[in-house]
C-alpha cells in the first residue's frame, strides 16, 4: 500500500502481525465447534444423498478460467479468484462444479452406465460482497443425474433436496420448494408475439430480454418495467395474471388439453406435480412460482429454488435441468440431458442456527459425536505403563479412549471423564492387578481383574447398546 505523494506508510511490528493473523475477508477458520459443526452437515449430506442412490465424486479445485468463461461469459472473471500459473496458464478457483461435471462427463461417459446419479461436496470460491448467507468461500453440495430426459429425473432431485431438508430437523412449515419453467415463460412469449408458433421462433435476444426484465420487476419502478414490457406487447399486471393463471392451471389435475398445446411442454410441469411429487406426499413442501426466473437463460427446462419460508435468507439451494451444457462446454462432442442441485454450507448453517427444532437436533448430534467412552485415571504413577498397554488394546478394539498426558489430582482426572462425555472411567492405582471400573452414568464401581477387562469392556458396550 503507498499513500499519496508516493510514501509508503509505516507500520509498527504489532499492526502488521494484526493483519496477518488474521483470515483473509470472507474466509472461515474452523475451530473444533466449527468443525464439528461442518462435519454434522456434510454427514447429513452425504447420509441422504446415499439413500436416493448416489455415489460420490470430486473434480479439482484449480480449473482453467477458459471453462468458466466458456460456460458464463467473459463476464465470470470478475467474480473469480483467477490468475496466471507458473506454467504460463490461466487458472481459477472454482465457482461451481457444474463445468468441471462437464468437462469430466464429456472425457469419460463412456465408462459408465447411464443415467449416473452423481454427488459431490467440495470447496468453492467467488470474489463478490459478502453478506448474510454469502461469504467468498464455502462448501457445497452438488446433486445430478447425467443421461436422463424423463421428468422423474426432475421430481428425484426435487425429492431429495426436500429431504435433506428434513434430515436436518426442518418441517413444511420452515421451507419451500418454489418451481418454475424456462418454458412457460416462452408460452407467455408466444402468446404475446407469435400465437400457434411453437417456441423455435422465440428470438433467443428477446427472450433473455424478457427474463432480465421478470429478473428485476420486484425492485424496478413499476413505470419504468412498464416500458420495457411494451416490446411484449405487455404490462406489470399482464405478467402477474398470467402468471397467476398458469399457476392455477397447472395446480388443477383436469387440465390436460392446455398443457399440450403445440410448441409448448408446459406438460412436463404438470405431470411433475400430479404424476411425481403429489404420489410422495410431498405436495405441501412445493409451489409453483413463476417468479423464479434467475438462471432460466441457462437451464433449458424446469428449475427450482429453496427457500426460508419466513424469507429472511437467501436460497438455500437452487438447480434444474441444462441438457445443452455438456454439448456446449465439449463443442458438441458429447450431448448429454442433465438436470441437478446445488446446496450451500453457508445459509443452511443460518437456517439451521434460526430453527429451534433444527439447531436442538444439530448440538445433540454434534455432542454425541464429540463423547469419548472411556476414560482412563491414573491413581499412581508406577501404574501409568500398565494402563499404556491397555489403552492401547483398548484403541485397538474400537473404543475411543483418553487420558491425562501429565500427572493430576484423581478428583480432576475425573472431572475431564465427566466433561469429555465418557460413559466408563478405568481407575489404575492401589487396586492393581485389578482395574476399578467405574459406570459414570449410574456411579456404580466395580472391580475387574485386568486380564478380563477387554471383555468387560465389551458386554458393557453392547450392553448400553441394545438397551
Amino acid at each position: 500500500m503507498v499513500a499519496s505523494g508516493g510514501v509508503i506508510p509505516f507500520l509498527m511490528p504489532e499492526q502488521r502481525n494484526q493483519e496477518f493473523m488474521q483470515a483473509l475477508p470472507g474466509f472461515r477458520d474452523f475451530l473444533p465447534h466449527d468443525c464439528a459443526v461442518r462435519n454434522y452437515i456434510f454427514a447429513r449430506w452425504r447420509e441422504v444423498t446415499r439413500r436416493y442412490g448416489f455415489v460420490e465424486w470430486d473434480g479439482p479445485v484449480l480449473e482453467s478460467t477458459e471453462l468458466y468463461k466458456k460456460k458464463s461469459g467473459a463476464e465470470i472473471v470478475d467474480q473469480l479468484f483467477n490468475f496466471t500459473d507458473k506454467g504460463e496458464r490461466e487458472v481459477a478457483l472454482r465457482p461451481e462444479l457444474t463445468p468441471t461435471l462437464a468437462r469430466v462427463i464429456a472425457a469419460h461417459e463412456r465408462e459408465f452406465k447411464k443415467p449416473l446419479k452423481w454427488f459431490s461436496i467440495g470447496r468453492f470460491f467467488r470474489h463478490e460482497k459478502q453478506q448474510r448467507g454469502r461469504l467468498r468461500e464455502h462448501f457445497q453440495l452438488n446433486c445430478d443425474i447425467v443421461g436422463e430426459t424423463s421428468i422423474a429425473a426432475d421430481a428425484e432431485l426435487i425429492a431429495l433436496a426436500i429431504d435433506l431438508l428434513r434430515g436436518f430437523g426442518f418441517s413444511d412449515d420452515d421451507f419451500v420448494v418454489r418451481v418454475s419453467s424456462r418454458d412457460a415463460w416462452l408460452s407467455f412469449v408466444l402468446e404475446r408475439l407469435a400465437p400457434g408458433q411453437n417456441t423455435s421462433s422465440v428470438n433467443d435476444a428477446q427472450f433473455r430480454r424478457l427474463l432480465d426484465i421478470l429478473d428485476k420487476i420486484e425492485r424496478q419502478n413499476e413505470k419504468d418495467t412498464n416500458a420495457q414490457l411494451r416490446e411484449f406487447n405487455a404490462s406489470v399486471n399482464d405478467v402477474w395474471a398470467w402468471a397467476e393463471k398458469t399457476r392455477r392451471i397447472l395446480e388443477d389435475p383436469s387440465h390436460q388439453e392446455w398443457l399440450g398445446r403445440p410448441g409448448t411442454t408446459l406438460s412436463n410441469l404438470h405431470q411433475l406435480l400430479h404424476q411425481q411429487i403429489i404420489p410422495r406426499g410431498l405436495k405441501n413442501s412445493v409451489e409453483v412460482d413463476f417468479s423464479v426466473v434467475r438462471g432460466l437463460a441457462y437451464y433449458t427446462g424446469i428449475v427450482f429454488e429453496v427457500f426460508s419460508r419466513k424469507r429472511k435468507l437467501r436460497a438455500i439451494a437452487g438447480g434444474g435441468r441444462y441438457d445443452n451444457l455438456i454439448g456446449q462446454l465439449s463443442d458438441g462432442g458429447t450431448q448429454m440431458p442433465a438436470a441437478g442441485f446445488a446446496m450451500g454450507d453457508v445459509v443452511l448453517g443460518e437456517l439451521i442456527r434460526d430453527t429451534l427444532a433444527a439447531r436442538e437436533q444439530m448440538q445433540s448430534a454434534i455432542a454425541t459425536q464429540g463423547k469419548i467412552d472411556i476414560y482412563i485415571v491414573v491413581a499412581k504413577e508406577e501404574r501409568r505403563p500398565d494402563a499404556l498397554a491397555q489403552i492401547q488394546k483398548l484403541r485397538e478394539n474400537g473404543y475411543r479412549v483418553d487420558y491425562p498426558l501429565a500427572p493430576a489430582k484423581v478428583g480432576k482426572q475425573f472431572q475431564t471423564a465427566e466433561d469429555l462425555g465418557a460413559s466408563l472411567a478405568l481407575l489404575y492405582g492401589d487396586e492393581w492387578p485389578q482395574v476399578k471400573v467405574k459406570n459414570l452414568a449410574t456411579r456404580e464401581e466395580s472391580l475387574i481383574a485386568h486380564q478380563a477387562l477387554l471383555d468387560s469392556v465389551a458386554k458393557f458396550f453392547n450392553i448400553s447398546a441394545s438397551a
